[in-house]
């Protein structure tokens, strides 16, 4: 499934700070922590936990996130469909990279062990 330009846009401008919070609030609102969500974000972009609190402090765009990211070769294995968009159907890279972050917070919210999150064993 394409996307727009504009969406795609609209992603890459969005600042990741302003985004995070409601990471943190759907997780814990699910019972899950702070530290399995620097987890699961720790994994797909290789970022620790200062490296992480950085990008926060300095609001980079998800684009900047992402261009700094590491991201975890095992990324194409998250799949399924996100915000009604098939992952691995997404032709933009940066819109993709969002998505594989949206869809990993949203199994960690969902109750999915973390070995599945982490695509361990696959």
């Amino acid at each position: 499934m394409n996307t727009t330009a504009a969406h795609d846009e609209r992603i890459a401008k969005m600042t990741f700070a302003t985004v995070y919070p409601h990471y943190v609030t759907k997780v814990e609102r699910k019972g899950r922590t702070i530290e399995e969500l620097h987890q699961v974000i720790t994994w797909l972009t290789g970022f620790n936990e200062k490296e992480l609190q950085d990008q926060i402090d300095q609001k980079v765009t998800f684009e900047t996130f992402f261009q700094n990211a590491n991201l975890n070769p095992n990324a194409h294995l998250i799949t399924g469909l996100i915000c009604g968009y098939r992952i691995e159907e997404i032709e933009n890279p940066l819109t993709q990279k969002a998505r594989y972050l949206d869809k990993i917070i949203d199994e960690l919210a969902n109750g999915r062990k973390m070995e599945k999150i982490l695509r361990r064993g696959v």
